[in-house]
């Protein structure tokens, strides 16, 4: 068997070349710091003290740049840390962010289970890399004692139903490949892929694109020699039982299941997710933030008016005009498309959103007396913080 080391010395993911970084920032979830502080710290982290991170399984960068990136750009102190076995990957990352001219990066060679070695940290970044482990629980529990108290983890595992087809091929070609080097185990599957029959679930399944990107995202899909997928209750399951709790999912309406259905009355809430996540049937991944197993809630709410609103995906002018004119919003997300529907009335605090102002600086800029503020806001926010579209933060102040 080809190990994840040797795969990842071969065909570092994803396919990254440096030089790109002089025209684009690849943003995403998670660690995207205005996503962090929603989900992580009520909106209302003080960014004026420096942010220690560790950025577990860092691979060819995407979060490690995305994050330090904005940070350096909003003017914020960081201190990250970059652990990834793959000395090839790690190559890539150092040259993206030497590119950027980024700095307050360290780079070491070693697993994520060594993570405590390297100290406590305020935000743990573990991206599609705990499902590759041959003991994931394990590496929950590793990141879990390298948190310093008040942290987060902001993390992505793969999800089954939205990767049907893919696991009968991991296994099928495991059998058929062994003992091949990485290289001519690519050239061979790509031909039987190539051929396989419409009906096949990997065929079928439009969910699925990394496979025609790069060679290397073929190779991380289908010949992955340790890959596992987490069902809802699996995940919630692994969390619990190495000291973390989920703080949400980053699209929270993808499980929901009254977007969907209505539920049973008195229907516990994880087996709501649960059942929403089969009736889906195209998430792919899990991506989420989780926190110390305990009461306390750190999603934002809008009942604070000191928080800061930001639009992400979406920009306010056209967003309020929009709505000013009676016109839905469609959204396309996690292979779902609905549109959203909001009132007229809320078009002057949608266009009052800057992204510094707080909400009860939107209330005045809008001219909207408390009450009728509140009434239109609440509105704004159940229809669009449940997809990831509104965040709070006061990054920018």
């Amino acid at each position: 068997m080809v190990t994840v080391k040797e795969q990842y010395e071969s065909y570092p993911y994803p396919e990254r070349d440096p030089a790109d970084e002089d025209k684009r920032l690849i943003t995403g979830s998670p660690s995207h710091p205005l996503e962090m502080d929603h989900w992580l710290w009520r909106g209302c982290r003080d960014w004026s003290q420096p942010l220690r991170v560790l950025v577990a399984g860092g691979g060819t960068g995407d979060g490690l740049i995305q994050l330090a990136t904005l940070l350096s750009k909003a003017g914020k102190p960081y201190e990250i840390t970059y652990l990834d076995l793959s000395t090839a990957s790690r190559a890539v990352a150092e040259a993206r962010a030497a590119r950027r001219g980024l700095t307050g990066i360290t780079f070491h060679t070693a697993s994520l289970l060594d993570a405590p070695d390297y100290g406590r940290f305020d935000y743990i970044d573990c991206c599609g890399v705990l499902h590759h482990l041959p003991d994931p629980q394990a590496g929950f529990a590793a990141l879990r004692a390298a948190l310093a108290p008040g942290g987060g983890l902001g993390f992505m595992v793969y999800a089954p139903y939205g990767r049907s087809g893919v696991y009968p091929l991991q296994e099928a070609f495991g059998a058929l490949f062994d003992g091949l080097p990485p290289q001519d185990r690519l050239a061979r599957a790509q031909r039987i892929v190539a051929e396989l029959p419409e009906g096949h679930p990997f065929a079928a399944n439009r969910n699925l694109g990394d496979h025609h990107a790069s060679d290397a995202g073929f190779y991380d899909l289908l010949l992955h020699g340790q890959d596992r997928s987490y069902s809802v209750p699996e995940l919630l399951e692994t969390l619990g039982a190495t000291g973390w709790r989920l703080a949400g999912f980053t699209t929270p309406a993808l499980y929901d299941l009254a977007q969907i259905t209505e539920a049973p009355e008195g229907m516990p809430a994880e087996t709501q997710m649960a059942l929403a996540e089969k009736l889906r049937g195209t998430i792919r991944m899990h991506t989420a933030y989780a926190v110390p197993d305990s009461p306390e809630e750190t999603r934002a709410t809008p009942a604070n008016r000191s928080l800061v609103p930001h639009l992400r995906g979406v920009q306010r002018a056209p967003l309020a005009k929009a709505v000013a004119q009676g016109r839905p919003l469609p959204v396309k997300l996690g292979g779902v498309e609905t549109t959203l529907t909001l009132p007229k009335g809320t078009a002057a605090a949608l266009a009052a959103i800057d992204g510094r102002r707080s909400l009860a600086q939107i209330a005045q800029a809008a001219r909207l007396d408390p009450i009728t503020f509140g009434t239109a806001w609440a509105q704004v926010h159940k229809a669009l913080e449940p997809w990831g579209l509104l965040l709070y933060s006061a990054l920018l102040r």
